[in-house]
C-alpha cells in the first residue's frame, strides 16, 4: 500500500544533507532548516535546489530577500539543528556564531560550508515547492564532515556505517 508512513519509511533510507537557509528582515534573523537540499544542480550558472513545504511560513519571507545564506551543516552540530528549528523564534540564534552580509544574508560560522544565494526560479511539487537558488559565493573547511537527516535522526557521514 503507498502510505505516507511507507514513503517516509522508504525514503529514510537515503541519508540527506541539512542546511540552515537565513537572512535578516527588519533587523531580525529568519531561518528555516531543510533536508531536502541538492548542490550541484548545475554548474552554469551555479544552482542549488531546495524544497520547501507549502505550509512553510518563513520561506514567503525569505524567497524575496536580495541574498540568503545557506549553512551545509556539519557532524555534532544536531543540538543547533534543533534550536534553529525550535518554534521559539527569538531564541533560535542565541548563542550562535553567525554572520550577516551587507545584504542581510545570514550564515553560521562553525557551518562546514557556507554560501550566499539569490532566488532563481521555482515550481510545485506536490506538497512542497521545488526551489533553484544561485549561488553568488561560497567557501569550505577543507576535511570537515557533513551531518545528514538518515532513518529520521540527525547523523554525521562517518556514523552510518553502524
Amino acid at each position: 500500500m503507498l502510505s505516507e508512513a511507507t514513503l517516509r519509511e522508504a525514503f529514510s533510507h537515503f541519508p540527506q544533507g541539512v542546511v540552515l537557509v537565513a537572512a535578516e528582515i527588519d533587523g531580525a534573523p529568519h531561518a528555516l532548516i531543510a533536508s531536502t537540499f541538492t548542490v550541484g544542480v548545475s554548474l552554469d550558472p551555479p544552482l542549488v535546489s531546495l524544497a520547501v513545504q507549502h505550509t512553510s511560513q518563513t520561506w514567503p519571507l525569505l524567497r524575496d530577500r536580495p541574498r540568503l545564506g545557506v549553512s551545509l551543516l556539519g557532524r555534532g552540530q544536531s543540538s543547533i539543528t534543533r534550536q534553529l528549528a525550535s518554534t521559539d523564534r527569538r531564541s533560535r540564534f542565541a548563542g550562535l556564531d553567525i554572520t550577516t552580509d551587507e545584504d542581510g544574508a545570514i550564515t553560521l560560522r562553525s557551518a562546514p560550508a557556507r554560501m550566499t544565494t539569490s532566488f532563481h526560479d521555482q515550481m510545485p511539487a506536490g506538497d512542497h515547492d521545488l526551489t533553484l537558488l544561485e549561488v553568488r559565493s561560497i567557501e569550505s573547511v577543507p576535511g570537515a564532515d557533513a551531518m545528514v537527516f538518515h532513518r529520521s535522526t540527525f547523523r554525521g557521514l562517518g556514523d552510518l556505517d553502524g
